[in-house]
C-alpha cells in the first residue's frame, strides 16, 4: 500500500506537469449526475455493485444520494448488493427484465455497466419502458474507439484479471465479461433510434492514466492524453463516453 501511494504521488506530479487540465472520467460523470438530480425524485441505478461512484468518491456519493428522494439500486450480484455503502433500497435483477412497473422512474443511470450488456437493444427498450415520458437514461462507459477499450478487447480473459488487479486494485470478483455493443457514438445513436430515445448528448471525455503505478509507461500515456485533450481532431479517440438519452413521448 505504501508503495502504491508513493507511485501515485509521483504520477500526480507528472500529471500536473504534462496535462494539468486532466480530470478523471468519474469526476465528469459525477458532475453530470449532480446536475441531473433535479430531473425528478425517482431514480434507478443499474448495476450498482457496492458503490454508485468510485471507491475514492465516497463523500461525493453520499452527498449525491442525500439529494435524491427515492433511489433504488439494481444488481445481479447479490453479494455486492448486500454491502452497498449508500443505497438503502436494493433489488436483485438484470436490465433485461427490470422488476418494476411501466414508467416507474424519472432517471435511470449506469456507471461502467453498458459495456457488459449482451443485447443492448433489448435492454435499452426495457429501460425505456421503466422510464416516464421525458425521463432520462444517463450512462458512463468506455469509448470503443479509445485506446483502453481497444487494448482490453485484444487481451485474453486470463490476462485481464491480473492486469486490472495490478493497475486498479480490483479483485477478480469485480471483473465481468464485456461485449462493447453500445460503446461508440454511432452505436448509441442507432440504439436510441431503435428503442424510442432522443439523444440529448454524447460526450467523449478522457480520464487519468491507467498505468499510473507504472511510472515510465505512465509518462508516455500522459503525453497521449495531452494530445487527446488538446487536439480536436482526436476527440473521437477519447477514452470514455458520457451519454444522456431522453425517453420520447
Amino acid at each position: 500500500m505504501a508503495l502504491y501511494q508513493r507511485l501515485y504521488g509521483l504520477y500526480s506530479v507528472m500529471e500536473r506537469w504534462i496535462v494539468p487540465e486532466l480530470r478523471h472520467a468519474q469526476e465528469h460523470y459525477h458532475t453530470t449526475l449532480r446536475d441531473l438530480a433535479a430531473e425528478g425524485p425517482r431514480w434507478l441505478e443499474l448495476g450498482c455493485g457496492w458503490h454508485l461512484l468510485r471507491e475514492w468518491q465516497e463523500k461525493e456519493e453520499r452527498d449525491l444520494v442525500a439529494t435524491v428522494p427515492f433511489l433504488v439500486g439494481l444488481e445481479v450480484d447479490e453479494g455486492a448488493l448486500r454491502k452497498h455503502r449508500t443505497i438503502k433500497d436494493r433489488v436483485v435483477g438484470t436490465a433485461s427484465t427490470l422488476p418494476f412497473h411501466d414508467e416507474s422512474f424519472d432517471i435511470i443511470s449506469a456507471n461502467m455497466v453498458v459495456e457488459h450488456l449482451d443485447e443492448p437493444a433489448v435492454q435499452f427498450a426495457e429501460i425505456r419502458r421503466a422510464l416516464r415520458p421525458g425521463g432520462v437514461f444517463v450512462f458512463h462507459t468506455p469509448n470503443l474507439h479509445g485506446y483502453i477499450a481497444t487494448t482490453a478487447r485484444l487481451l485474453p480473459e486470463f490476462v485481464k484479471g491480473p492486469l486490472i488487479q495490478l493497475l486498479e486494485k480490483r479483485t477478480a470478483q469485480d471483473v465481468y465479461p464485456t461485449f462493447y455493443r453500445a460503446n461508440t457514438k454511432e452505436q448509441v445513436e442507432e440504439l436510441a433510434m431503435q428503442t424510442g430515445f432522443d439523444v440529448v448528448r454524447i460526450s467523449r471525455v478522457t480520464s487519468t492514466a491507467q498505468t499510473a503505478v507504472v511510472t515510465p509507461v505512465a509518462f508516455f500515456e500522459l503525453l497521449w492524453l495531452r494530445m487527446l485533450e488538446r487536439w480536436p481532431r482526436l476527440e473521437p479517440f477519447r477514452t470514455n463516453l458520457i451519454v444522456e438519452l431522453r425517453r420520447a413521448a
